[in-house]
């Protein structure tokens, strides 16, 4: 997979989320009190808290803020209990648009994100019409100014820890990995001191869409910003070529 350079995207992701630090910290506090319930507090046996708290770290998020979230999910059977759903849809000229969300009220969150989509002159659709244009796979991306290994050396590294492929963009490197790959590679680089810009399981566009009307952009950009304001939306993932 190469061509498509998400750097610069990432890098803007990154600049808004540093601005927004409650919402990203609301998010995977919530995402830790999943990983606990469903496989204990114990980072060396769970997998999924490991990668929760890689994500938490690469935001920045401060080491007793992920201890105390990890020991209160671990102490209170009370605490709410978190529903992972899925939404599909279309925003402007047919670009396609996955939401994913971490809520205790679905209803809430099924009604806003219909909203959102409604505001940008976009529309839900039902499980499955948009996700088969995208691969479910494992994205680490990593700068290139904060990457002291060489690329090839990179590359081998990556591959021999499972990774199924590996992408020099102009300003970054991508590695991809088969979603059961991923917290394999990622604590292979983790444990060589690789700087990780972003780590992930994602859903990745097959294709991308142009738009060149300025009110479908504006528009598309709406819906965009409302779901990155609401703090049930964990990620969107689209194939906008922007």
């Amino acid at each position: 997979m190469s061509g498509h350079s998400k750097f610069a995207n990432i890098k803007h992701k990154k600049e808004k989320n540093d601005a927004k630090k409650g919402k990203i910290f609301t998010v995977i506090g919530r995402e830790i009190v999943v990983a606990v319930k469903e496989g204990g507090p114990d980072p060396a046996n769970n997998s999924k808290l490991r990668d929760v708290i890689a994500k938490a770290k690469a935001n920045n998020m401060p080491n007793d803020t992920i201890d105390r979230g990890i020991k209160k999910a671990a102490g209170d059977a009370n605490a709410d209990n978190f529903e992972v759903l899925t939404y599909e849809g279309y925003g402007p000229n047919g670009v396609a648009i996955i939401v994913k969300t971490l809520t205790d009220n679905k209803n809430r969150t099924a009604g806003n994100v219909r909203s959102y989509f409604t505001k940008g002159n976009g529309n839900i659709g039902t499980p499955g019409s948009v996700s088969f244009m995208f691969d479910n796979k494992g994205q680490i991306i990593i700068d290139k100014e904060e990457c002291e290994m060489d690329a090839d050396d990179l590359m081998m590294m990556a591959l021999d820890a499972g990774a199924e492929d590996f992408a020099e963009e102009e300003d970054s490197y991508e590695i991809l990995t088969a979603p059961d790959a991923f917290s394999t590679v990622r604590e292979a680089l983790e444990k060589e001191g690789i700087p990780m810009m972003e780590a992930q399981v994602a859903m990745i566009p097959q294709t991308y869409v142009e738009l060149t009307d300025e009110q479908d952009i504006k528009n598309l950009q709406k819906t965009l910003d409302l779901l990155d304001d609401d703090d049930d939306v964990t990620d969107v993932w689209h194939n906008w070529d922007e």
